[in-house]
């Protein structure tokens, strides 16, 4: 994307100050975090490729300010693209293929005027999981960014994971998953409040899982104010619930939302709706 471009966006797109995590009207803890898969740059698209509807992520983006939110399948001009026109928020991951730029990234982006990282790392989804791997019987290299973040205004602690599972392999994405499951728990001696974020690429019914289910709570499921929408469009052509946001460790979770909503005038940001939820500590 040619850097005119880029500074024409970001002068309309550049996020203001704000102070979502913090207290709310009642006092209590808030945090906003949300899942996108934002659909890999290069994806033969048509009228939905990405040099068509960036415009309409950066609306989605400034419209919905999460504090923290996780994508999978950013390409590195993707990520960017968000770094270059949304100057409030920071972010770290790599390319999966190589651990550097090569790939998808399953980046973490959080708002460093509500939010600080204090560590954050990579593991592959597979049996060496400190390295550049495909696991079991996946289809390609999977991983999950992990992050220590904290409330500025009220310095609350917390971890946020952001995965994408595989699309073909059963075993790779229960294993991967659990691998997950096994890296929260190490990590978190302390018992931090968790989020895990994620296109999990099966539905809530899943076998693969009742180990997650076990530690996590689906925000979905919990939320006081929730909905059931499919959060897979496929353009308009795609069905089911794949992308989900699990916590631990939080008071409640007053609203859990799959953003449908039209941005730049176009139905769809992604192949994927991004989902969001509010938390309280």
């Amino acid at each position: 994307m040619k850097k005119t471009v880029l500074l024409f966006i970001a002068m309309l797109f550049v996020l203001p100050v704000s102070l979502k995590a913090g207290n709310d009207d009642k006092g209590q803890n808030v945090l906003k975090v949300m899942s996108y898969n934002i659909r890999y740059g290069t994806g033969k698209d048509g009228t939905n490729s990405w040099n068509l509807r960036y415009v309409a992520t950066a609306e989605m983006l400034k419209d919905q300010m999460p504090d923290v939110f996780g994508v999978q399948e950013a390409l590195s001009f993707q990520i960017d693209f968000i770094e270059e026109n949304f100057r409030d928020y920071k972010c770290v991951g790599v390319g999966r293929d190589n651990g550097k730029k090569e790939g998808e990234h399953m980046s973490i982006f959080w708002n460093k005027n509500t939010v600080s990282m204090s560590k954050w790392g990579t593991l592959w989804l597979s049996e060496t999981p400190e390295k550049p791997s495909m696991g079991w019987d996946a289809a390609c290299y999977r991983t999950a960014t992990w992050a220590l973040m904290k409330c500025k205004k009220t310095g609350r602690k917390f971890y946020f994971v952001n995965t994408h599972l595989d699309h073909v392999g059963v075993e790779a994405r229960k294993k991967g998953l659990q691998l997950i499951v096994d890296r929260i728990a190490e990590i978190n001696p302390e018992g931090f409040p968790m989020v895990l974020t994620g296109d999990f690429n099966m539905t809530p019914d899943s076998k693969e899982l009742e180990n997650l289910d076990s530690v996590m709570e689906s925000a979905r499921k919990i939320a006081e104010k929730t909905d059931s929408h499919d959060t897979f469009n496929g353009w308009g052509r795609g069905t089911g619930i794949i992308d989900y946001i699990y916590v631990s460790g939080f008071g409640s979770c007053p609203e859990y939302q799959t953003v449908t909503k039209r941005y730049a005038e176009r139905k769809y940001v992604s192949d994927h709706y991004p989902v969001t939820a509010t938390l309280i500590f």
